[in-house]
């Protein structure tokens, strides 16, 4: 970013963090996720209209992921809409703190895998979980669409991300108050938390990591 534009954009210059661990990075990340539990995955339709739905990710088995997990139903429009194009996004929003996140995919199928039954994956089913399967996707009553970890529609979506930025709040509500009074009355621009990056290269080096 030339200075011109940090010149225009002092917020930015001024919140963006580049001098922090990646392995930090991605714990403040997984404390946002965590705190706001549903994220939106956003698609394009062929028609080039953006949908978007609300989705819970499986917990991050490991420290280093940056990838995320969804159970989802084979049979939605979601599916066919990423196999038309694979660049979508997911983002999380916590309107307590203000910090949000948002993991962008490029345009490359590789980026999406769709796992159609569960027992292909070495996530472990607890009996919590089986027993959300079969409240979201329901028992058809044909002996095939059950709703549990045999049933064909029953998929996983694994979104490995190009990049991720976030933006983490980092003082309290009362604090952040106080700093836009004194910054309106002197000019000056209110920072109350970072932006960051965790950049391509930090996520092949992390996703080889929580993989061992």
């Amino acid at each position: 970013m030339t200075s011109a534009a940090h010149t225009l954009d002092p917020y930015t210059a001024k919140a963006e963090n580049t001098n922090i661990s990646a392995q930090e990075k991605i714990k403040d990340l997984h404390e946002i996720v965590k705190a706001v539990q549903a994220g939106m995955l956003t698609t394009r339709s062929p028609s080039g209209h953006l949908h978007s739905r609300a989705m819970i990710p499986v917990a991050p088995s490991s420290d280093s992921q940056t990838s995320l997990l969804f159970f989802a139903n084979k049979a939605s429009h979601k599916f066919d809409e990423i196999e038309n194009d694979a660049h979508v996004n997911v983002s999380f929003s916590d309107p307590k703190t203000t910090s949000w996140a948002s993991y962008v995919l490029p345009s490359t199928s590789s980026c999406m895998n769709f796992l159609a039954n569960l027992h292909a994956t070495s996530l472990p089913l607890s009996d919590l979980v089986l027993i959300s399967l079969s409240s979201w996707f329901g028992d058809l009553k044909d002996g095939v669409h059950k709703g549990d970890e045999n049933d064909p529609r029953v998929s996983i979506i694994e979104v490995i991300p190009d990049e991720i930025r976030y933006w983490i709040a980092t003082k309290s509500s009362i604090t952040r108050a106080l700093e836009i009074g004194i910054n309106t009355v002197t000019g000056g621009v209110s920072v109350p938390g970072e932006l960051r990056t965790i950049d391509s290269s930090e996520i092949q080096l992390t996703q080889g990591l929580h993989k061992k």
